[in-house]
């Protein structure tokens, strides 16, 4: 029954679907960290339904919930009215919000992707400010409206990071210059984007390539939206619900942005997406323009399948699982231990640019140190001569003039084919990750917050096996298909239970909780 199912897959469905082509698998069973195939064999999961998955795959305490719902005979779908499922999720999710946050809070319920939420996010902001305009940054990705069709009322500005800074310092001078930046477009007497209607940021940087914020910059674009009665919106699509090691990544920062836009694990693997913001938000600036809005409040919920009652059932199993089980002190944990060995890459092979990442959301960069012309993080290109001081490149969301420095150091371009040859060939030793970042060059990590120490020591072997083959492949120019994949080495690692392969996987209905 399931032969030929990749090939009916690629006549029936577009060139676009990108996870299935790099991923040519057919799954049909799947527990916690494990998937098995239809040939029986099976794989270490570290992409998780691109994160959705906090608990991995079909956790019991998920599908108890699921059952409990489909066993009551309530209604799946009732279109937002209250249900006793939907509040024992909004109770759950309050205990986990920040506390600055959670004792004026509302709860918005849109569609069911993170993108509906971005959108609805929008939506609030402007009608509660009167302005229309919305600040985001480079590299950052809030879903196809967000980047596409918004687009034309987004000014992109400098986001901090190490590896490729736009101003090619990193560090906390980077980060320094970044909010610099800002700051000096919010006040340019002739910026087009001085009273932006909000400020959208991810604490994390998911498809940008795993970056994660420095907390000083964090709390300084805290300062300046408040300064400037600006709405700070922080989109942990990606990093919610434990992933970076705190419940929500702004918690590493103290940070309490006025709007929050959760989805992916917030629905325990099942499609939810929802708006957390500031009551006060909810009173727009001109009360007449109501009528504009088709009656509808600011942040209204919107879209037909909203507030899904097994989504929030399954929400909230997860929800109070991490919180009960401090999954998110254990991400940080075991992340802190898996970026260390990951690190060790840089050191053996100068084909990986830097590894990077907060608690369980880690991405190792792949780089080509033979070829010239580097480009910036934000796509331009740098100029040839790292001496001059004329400060960055000018964009149209930039100020005319920063007295910034010139790049003090040039990270190699990506490689986008290596980051590929690395994916595959981690799927040839059984280990399922993601490829990302501006120029799909990230190999991306998003295992389970419920990972064993043993599974996770199985993912850095089988990855550091990857990296080698696809590295001395890609140098030798030898064809990365039809070869033997090796048995992946510990190299002499210590941090943590290590083993050359994976446990030998159990059989699924008993993986461990």
């Amino acid at each position: 029954m399931t032969e030929g199912i990749p090939r009916r897959q690629s006549a029936r469905e577009p060139a676009a679907r990108t996870y299935a082509r790099a991923l040519p698998i057919v799954p049909v069973r799947a527990r916690g960290l494990t998937v098995e195939d239809a040939h029986g064999r099976r794989y270490l999961d570290c992409l998780s339904g691109a994160g959705t998955l906090a608990l991995g795959h079909n956790h019991p305490v998920v599908l108890e919930a699921i059952r409990k719902v489909l066993d009551s005979g309530a209604p799946l779908d009732v279109l937002g009215l209250a249900t006793p499922v939907e509040d024992a999720f909004v109770t759950e999710l309050f205990h986990t919000l920040p506390p600055g946050l959670a004792g004026h809070a509302r709860v918005r319920f849109c569609g069911p992707a993170g993108t509906d939420a971005v959108e609805a996010a929008f939506d609030l902001v402007r009608a509660a400010t009167g302005r229309t305009g919305v600040l985001a940054f480079t590299g950052a990705h809030h879903g196809a409206s967000a980047d596409g069709a918004f687009e034309a009322r987004v000014a992109r500005l400098p986001y901090p990071q190490d590896y490729r800074c736009p101003f090619g310092v990193g560090g906390e001078r980077g980060a320094e210059l970044a909010a610099r930046w800002t700051e000096s477009v919010l006040d340019a007497p002739d910026s087009d984007v001085r009273h932006p209607a909000g400020m959208i940021l991810e604490p994390v940087q998911g498809e940008g390539g795993v970056i994660p914020a420095p907390d000083t910059w964090m709390r300084r674009m805290r300062r300046l939206t408040t300064d400037r009665s600006i709405p700070l919106i922080a989109d942990e699509s990606d990093t919610g619900v434990g992933r970076t090691g705190a419940f929500w990544a702004v918690e590493h920062s103290g940070v309490t942005p006025d709007v929050m836009v959760l989805s992916k694990a917030i629905g325990g693997s099942l499609p939810l997406a929802v708006v957390v913001h500031r009551a006060d938000l909810e009173e727009p600036a001109d009360p007449t323009r109501l009528a504009d809005l088709a009656g509808r409040r600011p942040g209204a919920p919107r879209g037909t399948f909203r507030g899904n009652q097994l989504a929030l059932a399954a929400g909230t199993a997860t929800l109070a699982h991490v919180r009960a089980n401090r999954l998110a002190e254990r991400a940080a944990t075991l992340g802190a231990r898996v970026l260390g060995q990951l690190r060790e890459l840089g050191d053996e092979f100068d084909r990986v640019g830097e590894v990077r990442g907060r608690g369980l959301m880690i991405g190792v960069e792949l780089v080509d140190p033979t070829a010239d012309g580097v480009p910036r993080c934000d796509g331009r290109p740098r100029p040839e001569d790292p001496r001059r001081s004329q400060g960055p490149p000018r964009s149209a969301d930039s100020p005319a003039s920063t007295g910034l420095p010139q790049p003090t150091s040039t990270p190699h371009p990506a490689a986008p084919a290596l980051a590929a040859a690395v994916q595959r060939e981690c799927l040839r030793r059984g280990l399922i990750v993601d490829v990302g970042g501006p120029h799909g060059s990230v190999v991306r990590l998003l295992p389970p917050l419920t990972i064993t120490d043993e599974q996770a020591a199985a993912v850095v072997d089988r990855l550091t096996d990857a990296v080698g083959a696809a590295v001395r492949a890609h140098r030798d120019g030898v064809p990365q298909t039809g070869t033997p994949a090796r048995t992946p080495s510990t190299r002499g690692r210590t941090a943590g239970p290590r083993r050359s392969s994976p446990p030998e996987p159990e059989a699924l209905p008993e993986e461990p909780s």
